[in-house]
């Protein structure tokens, strides 16, 4: 399940996040890939230290915990501070699929993938994000604050940037529900039941609605 989400982060925390990055130190993207990844990988990314000293993956991390649709589809348990990641003109990052387990020893299992778009799709071509699917490949190019959460178990990749400069962040998330299934099958019965509550509050099938959202999250969960 592919969740887009609007409007993450309003005109003044972009402009906030991009002075810092512009400020910060950026390495090679390949220092945290993993071992297969690593060979496809092409990108900058801001220096761990001064993210870290800028505050800005709690920043960033907050809102994602503090947006309800986020909150609503994903579930999430832990949330690893969000790396910010830039593609010059001719970056690219190839086909790959995440680490299973981020942020070892104490490691949180990446069941679902978040890319938090930091500039105007305007300012580059090219640079879209392809996700893998039974249905073949999603490419999804999002305004700025917008962002788009996804299984972190597909095979994805950045096209090439062909002009301009590419701007994001990517974090990883463990679930209190592992399964993408189990989670889109959640996901949709909250929408149901929230529905049914707006239009027929009082009616036995809304609460036997909200019933079974809470029993399948207790059957399925992992506190």
């Amino acid at each position: 399940m592919l969740i887009e989400i609007a409007d993450l982060l309003d005109r003044t925390a972009l402009r906030e996040i991009r002075e810092i990055a512009e400020r910060g130190d950026f390495v090679d993207g390949a220092v945290t890939a993993g071992y297969r990844a690593r060979r496809v990988k092409n990108n900058n990314q801001l220096s761990k230290k001064s993210a870290a000293e800028s505050g800005l993956g709690a920043r960033l991390a907050g809102a994602l915990n503090g947006n309800a649709q986020f909150r609503r589809s994903v579930l999430p348990k832990r949330i690893l501070p969000p790396l910010i990641s830039r593609y010059a003109e001719g970056m690219a990052y190839g086909p790959h699929v995440d680490d299973a387990l981020m942020q070892k020893p104490n490691a949180v299992r990446s069941d679902v993938a978040v890319t938090i778009f930091l500039n105007d799709a305007r300012d580059y071509d090219g640079g879209e994000l392809v996700i893998g699917s039974p249905f073949g490949e999603q490419w999804v190019k999002l305004p700025a604050g917008a962002a788009v959460a996804y299984p972190a178990s597909t095979l994805h990749r950045v096209a090439p940037v062909e002009r301009g400069t590419r701007l994001v962040a990517v974090t990883w998330v463990q679930s209190y529900v592992r399964d993408p299934q189990q989670r889109e099958i959640l996901h949709d019965l909250d929408r149901v039941c929230r529905k049914l509550a707006d239009s027929q509050g009082e009616a036995a099938e809304t609460d036997l609605a909200f019933k079974s959202y809470s029993n399948l999250l207790r059957m399925w969960s992992e506190p």
